[in-house]
């Protein structure tokens, strides 16, 4: 429920502050003196579409402020914990400034929310319904809503699980419907990368080949240039003319035979030694590579013819030999799904034939339980349009069944109803007055407060044109109501306003030339007074009075 609204800059409304209590709550007033103005802030509060037009004269924003006390309700609760939103205290403050540059700041217990969220979260705290805001009776396509939230605890399972299944169904449709529209496509580009598979697995390509092979090619064409000069460094070291080996082995023996007179002379002679050793092992070395020296001019053209297709492969799948492999892993993958793709197509049909026999099963199940509710609900509000003298009225659910799944279903639901006796049953939408719709709203309320989870119903002048007796059952209703639910109620009659639990008096003046709203709460004996007013209009008499104590007295005795 809303236990306080502050209002600042809004209209008309300088500053504007209103406490709210349980039950029923009337706020009455002058025509013009801004009632409906207050219920426009509550809706804006709640996500209402904003604009820079509810900013009061003067100033660049208005700024309206809400406190709601969240009841320990398992939906409730789980639904604003889903939202972020911690109301383990019980305590919702929401807060919303609109600006003249359009922005908006929403917040929720200090969170700053989008207006979607704020929209979503608001519906399941208040529910406002002005004059001339009919419209979900007088829109056919909210009647099938209406239907489901008077038996949620049947319907609403079997309406998740079928939606589950819709969910699923339109996937399947729509996988398949995508395959067959790009079925050529898809074959063209199948048959281009098996070609592209093909090339490069013939090629058996290896990471680092190139490089070995560019060293290989290196090395071949450079046959002539190795084989003179591993001839001529054996040359030099033990050539017929040369004998540089044996020229070292002599200075070598000519050092040993000195070298135990002198350390230096032993250092020198072990440096010559060491020398001659490894001259000895390099000629080795050196004889060995001239023997297995062979000019290959075939493997030369196998390097070059190698090279030649990796620089084909490069140029057309990737800049090195590891992104043209990664290229091939990609487009094996996606071969490898191709390979299943018309098992694939089938397999998306089969499952889409199950899907549409467990939706044929779940739909029929659902028209099955909501016909039975449909005939409840037509019991249910028979009865309290009885209540509301329309006794004589014929009300019916009907039911038409849709060519295709819907999300909802293949159920469209529309309300009938006859309010004369002897007329046949028609549209709701097209037959229906404002104070019989008025009625008929207020009879669905009634029904619906007892189950539904909304903290608060405002009604802003449902009660416009009825009277008498009707007016009396329409605030009886609204009484109802209030029993389950918070309800606010603005209104101009005198029957509905006697029977309030609560009073607030809503009215205009000026001050410092500028117009203001203000509000306060009545006291019994204002209320009397008040209420005489709303009877008789400008001139109030004694009996006036008499009869506004009368009402208060029978709304309260009675």
């Amino acid at each position: 429920m809303i236990q306080e609204l502050s209002v600042q800059d809004f209209a008309i409304i300088s500053n504007l502050n209103i406490e709210f209590k349980d039950g029923m709550t009337v706020l009455t007033g002058e025509t013009g003196a801004g009632k409906s103005i207050i219920i426009d802030a509550m809706g804006l509060l709640v996500g209402g579409r904003g604009s820079s037009d509810f900013i009061r004269d003067g100033t660049e924003k208005c700024r309206i402020e809400g406190s709601f006390y969240v009841a320990d309700k398992e939906g409730m609760t789980a639904f604003l914990e889903t939202k972020g939103i911690d109301v383990s205290d019980g305590l919702l403050i929401i807060q919303r400034e609109i600006y003249r540059t359009g922005r908006n700041n929403c917040r929720i217990n200090g969170q700053l929310v989008n207006t979607k969220m704020l929209r979503e979260i608001g519906s399941q705290l208040v529910d406002i319904h002005g004059q001339n805001e009919h419209q979900e009776l007088m829109n056919a396509s909210r009647h099938l809503g209406l239907l489901d939230s008077f038996d949620q605890g049947t319907l609403a399972p079997i309406i998740k699980d079928y939606q589950k299944h819709y969910e699923t169904y339109k996937e399947l449709t729509s996988k398949i419907k995508q395959f067959y529209a790009n079925e050529k496509e898809y074959v063209q580009r199948m048959d281009m990368l098996q070609f592209q598979y093909e090339e490069i697995e013939a090629a058996a390509l290896i990471e680092g080949e190139e490089e070995s092979l560019l060293e290989e090619r290196k090395k071949l064409v450079s046959f002539q240039q190795i084989t003179d000069a591993l001839k001529n460094t054996y040359a030099y070291i033990e050539g017929e003319e040369t004998q540089a080996l044996d020229l070292v082995a002599q200075a070598m023996n000519e050092m040993t035979s000195i070298e135990h007179l002198d350390p230096s002379y032993k250092e020198t002679s072990e440096l010559i030694q060491t020398s001659y050793y490894s001259l000895q092992e390099a000629l080795n070395n050196v004889s060995a590579l001239v023997d297995g020296l062979e000019l290959d001019e075939t493997r030369l053209s196998e390097v070059e013819a190698r090279l030649d297709t990796i620089r084909q492969l490069k140029r057309k799948y990737g800049e090195t030999v590891e992104k043209v492999l990664a290229y091939f892993s990609s487009i094996s993958d996606e071969l490898a799904l191709s390979e299943f793709g018309g098992m694939d197509i089938e397999k998306l049909e089969l499952d889409l034939t199950k899907e549409k026999e467990e939706l044929t099963e779940l739909s029929h199940l659902l028209t099955q339980k909501r016909q039975k509710a449909a005939k409840q609900l037509e019991q249910a509000i028979l009865l309290e349009l009885k209540e509301l003298y329309m006794e004589n009225t014929e009300f019916e659910v009907v039911f038409q069944e849709l060519p295709n799944f819907g999300e909802n279903g293949i159920d469209k639901v529309e309300f009938f109803i006859s309010t004369n006796l002897g007329e046949e049953l028609k549209p709701l939408v097209k037959v229906a007055s404002g104070g019989e719709l008025s009625r008929v709203m207020l009879a669905i309320k009634t029904i619906f407060s007892q189950s539904q989870e909304i903290t608060s119903i405002v009604f802003d002048e449902v009660d416009t044109g009825v009277s008498g007796r009707v007016a009396q059952a329409i605030a009886e209703k609204i009484h109802q109501i209030g029993k389950n639910s918070q309800v606010l109620c603005i209104t101009h009659l005198p029957q509905v306003a006697a029977i309030a639990d609560t009073q607030y008096f809503i009215k205009k003046e000026i001050i410092k030339d500028r117009t203001e709203t203000s509000v306060c709460e009545l006291k019994k004996n204002e209320r009397v007074d008040e209420i005489a007013r709303m009877l008789s209009g400008a001139e109030i008499t004694p009996l006036t009075l008499e009869h506004a104590k009368e009402l208060l007295s029978l709304a309260h005795n009675g």
